[in-house]
Formats: C-alpha cells, sequence, structure tokens
C-alpha cells in the first residue's frame, strides 16, 4: 500500500520520457532513411552554395534575394563547413522534424493525456509531408519545430509562466521564415476562445508587438524582393484539396477516418479545464485553420500560398485526430489503459504500413523538383574538356556548377561577369549582349547547358543578354551533339561555315 503512490509516480515519470522520445525517435528513422539520395536539387542547391559564403558575403546577397532565408543561410554555414555533403545538408531538417514530433507528443499529453500524445507525435512522424521536408535542406522543417514550440509556451504562459521564452521562440521561427507570423494570429485565436483574463492578453500583446518589431525589418526587406515570387497563382480548390490530404492524410483510406476524429475532437466543449488551462481543440485547431486559410485568403489578391509556407500547421492535424480517438475510447466500455494504449500504437502503424509506398516513393529525386544538379554535373565532367567554352541557358542553370564545380572544373564560362559570391547574387553577374557577342565571335565551338524549356520555340526571355545567347547560337552555331540529363540538356555547337539568316527582334 506503501509503495503504490511511488509506483504511480513512477510510471508518471516513464511517460513524461516516453511520450515524446518514442516519436522523436520513429521520426528519427524515417528522416534518416534515404537520406542520401545523389544529388540535391535547386532549392537545395541555393542552400548549398550560399551557407558556403563567408558571413560578409552572405549579408550583401540578402539585400539583394532571399533575405527570407538569411538566417536559415547563417545557421548552415558551420554546419556546412563541417563536411560539405548531402547529409549534413539535410541533417539539421531531420532533426528539426524529430524534435517537433517529440514538441506534438508533448503538446497532446499536456493538453489532454499520456497516450493522445504518443498517438499524435507517431501520427506527426509517418506523415509524408513531414518526411518530404524532414529530408530537404531549407528552413520550413525548422519552422515548424519553433511553431511546435512556441504553442507549447504559450499553453505554459497561459498557465502563469513567464512570456519571454515564448516571444524569443516566435521571433527566431518568424526569422526563420517570416510567413511564421501567422502563428500569433492562431495563439489569438486560441486565447479568445479560452476567454483568458487580462493580464494573460497583456503578455501575449507584449511577446507579440516584440515579435512585430524585431520582424519588420526582414518584412520591408522581403517586400522589395517580392519578384521572387512572382510564379505563384492565386490558389484555389485544388489547393485546398491538396493540402488537406498532405495534413490528414493523402489516401482516401487515411483521410476519411481522420477527418471524421478531427470532427469527434472538435465537436468536445471548449475553453479551459478547471485548474488545467487550455483544451486541446482550442489549441490545436485555430494552428490547424489559422495560417493556412489567411495566407490563402490574402493570396486571392497577392499569390504568396505554397504548402510548404504553412508546414507548421500540419502539426494541428494529429493532436485532433488523437484527441478524437480518445474520446471515442473513452465512450467504450471499459478497457485497460494498457490495451487501449497499444490499440493506438498499432492503429498509426497500419496507417504508416498503407502510407509506406507513398514514403519509399518521396525518396527518390523525381520527386524533389524534377531535376538533379548532380546529373548535370556528370554529364559535364563526361563530355567536357578542360579550357571548353559553355554558355548556360538560362543564366539559373549556372546553380549544377555552383553546386557541383567538379564537373566543370577548367571550362570556361563565356557569359559571366562577375562570381556569384562577389557579385552578391544567387548566380552571377553576367556581361552585356555586346561583349557577349565579341566573346561568342572567337570561338569554333560552345557547350550550352540548357533548361529543357530555354530550348523550347515558345520561351521568349526578356533579359537581353539571354535573347543574344539564343540568337548567336541559333545564327551563328549548329547542333553536333546532345545529352539528356535529369532536368537539364547539355548540347554541343559548332560555328557554321555560312550563317543562318538572321531572325527580326533580337538584339
Amino acid at each position: 500500500m506503501i509503495n503504490r503512490p511511488m509506483n504511480k509516480e513512477m510510471n508518471k515519470k516513464t511517460a513524461a520520457v516516453a511520450v515524446p522520445v518514442i516519436p522523436m525517435a520513429v521520426m528519427l528513422a524515417f528522416g534518416c532513411w534515404g537520406l542520401d539520395r545523389g544529388g540535391i536539387w535547386r532549392d537545395e542547391a541555393a542552400t548549398f552554395q550560399v551557407a558556403r559564403r563567408t558571413v560578409p558575403q552572405i549579408w550583401r546577397l540578402l539585400h539583394e534575394v532571399d533575405a527570407v532565408h538569411g538566417l536559415y543561410y547563417l545557421l548552415m554555414r558551420p554546419v556546412l563547413a563541417v563536411h560539405p555533403g548531402e547529409i549534413l545538408l539535410r541533417l539539421p531538417s531531420v532533426l528539426a522534424a524529430a524534435a517537433t514530433a517529440g514538441l506534438v507528443a508533448a503538446l497532446g499529453a499536456r493538453l489532454a493525456r499520456p497516450r493522445v500524445g504518443l498517438w499524435a507525435g507517431l501520427l506527426y512522424a509517418v506523415n509524408p509531408m513531414v518526411g518530404h521536408y524532414a529530408q530537404e535542406g531549407r528552413s520550413y522543417a525548422m519552422v515548424a519545430a519553433g511553431a511546435a514550440g512556441a504553442t507549447l509556451l504559450l499553453v505554459r504562459a497561459v498557465g502563469g509562466r513567464s512570456w519571454v521564452p515564448y516571444g524569443v521562440v516566435v521571433a527566431v521561427t518568424c526569422l526563420l521564415h517570416e510567413f511564421a507570423v501567422l502563428l500569433l494570429l492562431a495563439h489569438a485565436v486560441t486565447l479568445a476562445l479560452v476567454r483568458v483574463p487580462r493580464r494573460v492578453w497583456a503578455g501575449w500583446l507584449c511577446a507579440a508587438g516584440a515579435v512585430a518589431s524585431t520582424l519588420l525589418p526582414l518584412a520591408l526587406l522581403s517586400h522589395a524582393q517580392s519578384a521572387q515570387v512572382a510564379w505563384l497563382r492565386p490558389p484555389g480548390r485544388h489547393s485546398v484539396d491538396h493540402l488537406v490530404r498532405q495534413f490528414a492524410g493523402p489516401t482516401d483510406e487515411v483521410l476519411a477516418p481522420c477527418l471524421i476524429l478531427i470532427y469527434v475532437a472538435s465537436s468536445r466543449p471548449w475553453g479551459q479545464h478547471p485548474g488545467r488551462g487550455p483544451t486541446l481543440p482550442a489549441v490545436a485547431l485555430p494552428l490547424l485553420v489559422v495560417p493556412p486559410v489567411l495566407l490563402m485568403t490574402v493570396s486571392q489578391w497577392s499569390p504568396l500560398y505554397d504548402a510548404r509556407y504553412v508546414l507548421y500547421a500540419l502539426a494541428g492535424a494529429p493532436l485532433l485526430v488523437a484527441a478524437g480517438a480518445d474520446r471515442i475510447a473513452r465512450a467504450l466500455p471499459r478497457l485497460p489503459r494498457v490495451t487501449v494504449t497499444l490499440a493506438g500504437v498499432l492503429a498509426v502503424a497500419l496507417v504508416c504500413a498503407h502510407q509506406l509506398p507513398l514514403l519509399r516513393q518521396d525518396r527518390s529525386m523525381a520527386q524533389r523538383g524534377g531535376d538533379n544538379l548532380a546529373v548535370a554535373s556528370a554529364l559535364a565532367a563526361r563530355e567536357l574538356r578542360p579550357g571548353d567554352p559553355v554558355l548556360f541557358l538560362p543564366a539559373i542553370g549556372r546553380r549544377s556548377a555552383l553546386a557541383y564545380p567538379k564537373g566543370f572544373r577548367g571550362t570556361r564560362d563565356v557569359a559571366l561577369a562577375e562570381s556569384a559570391p562577389l557579385s552578391g547574387t544567387l548566380y552571377g553577374v553576367e556581361t552585356n549582349p555586346a561583349a557577349l557577342r565579341r566573346r561568342l565571335a572567337g570561338l569554333d565551338h560552345v557547350w550550352l547547358v540548357a533548361e529543357p524549356y530555354a530550348l523550347r520555340p515558345t520561351w521568349h526571355p526578356a533579359d537581353p543578354t539571354e535573347r543574344t545567347k539564343l540568337t548567336v547560337v541559333r545564327e551563328e552555331f549548329e547542333p553536333r551533339r546532345e545529352f539528356r540529363g535529369s532536368g537539364v540538356t547539355l548540347q554541343l555547337y559548332e560555328r557554321r561555315l555560312t550563317p543562318a539568316p538572321r531572325r527580326g527582334g533580337a538584339p
């Protein structure tokens, strides 16, 4: 009888450790599975080459482009200084995803009970969208970790803890990606639903004001660079359906039960548990809904929406699914707690087994933007010789040489006027059309490294240097050999004996 309270206390401590650790271990295993794919894709290439520059060079770049990723590049710099390779490029994202799985589990345990946390953390760990960005050398997994940590700190602050850690974590998260600022609005909805007293609102408003002040310079600078997201389009019904499936389940067999469980969890009384703080739905539902809805709404007029920008909102879905399952379990005839907990774990395992083909497929480069820059470099290494002149069409194609310079070592970049690091740009500064014509005039052959779309007759570049590349190559050279790789075409052109007729409209 004397040992019973002690055993109960030991069980609580064991659960407090096991609940977050188990999902973290599962997420870590999935994150490390197939981490080295033998190549990086274009967005990762930006991280790979920028994070290896000096701090002044990075600082100069951020005043021109990619200000929104500035803190991430600076954080990745010491990581890639250890060994510049695919594993270390992606490992911080893997660790961040594992931390998020643990934080989701901790949230579920605090807002409901340990088994809810365990189920939610495991559901997060086996989600294909989470797995995708856990293996990408970009900031989105880190932002998701920051958002989950900030939400847990919000719950603690509502319970009487300091608001300072909350403000610091939200500020850092927003500096990693400014669209994380929508998290503040989700948390405001939570506070309104819970009907917190004025002193809580005062603490939150102080923290939110500090975050806004910290973020303002970045917001102004990134707004001036908005041309970088000019490719985005207003989201429609397809975008909504796609996001719902990414958050709750990519297949109907998973999606339907998850949506039902979310409904069950959301239909319970809201507000606060007596003496325990906010209910789980009051925290998880605004987190799940508010950021995507707001960004999609704004994007009807000024397109800014992409699913990866709201990855951090996904954490609300597994929390609600787990809470719905727990509510149903408690309505059934009384069963041993261990049996119910293991039944939930088994259900998550079945979900994982069902989604395993998707998880396996996601480990291929074909699912990562459709291009493999390592392939382009390998093609160049096989066909090009030292001293060969190379023309990148368009200039963005230079990213393969920047990410994998070995294949282009010793070649001459005909159009380049100033390198990317020295010019404070992503891909370097190219020479003007007149100078490019003079450089090409002295060549008897040139290798063209072209993006697939650049060779289509329908492509009409606005940049005069790009138009000059097309015009001179078509009129003064003729193709001899062609090699195609993943997302790149390598062509050898030799000078014509008789120049082709000039086309109108080109410089």
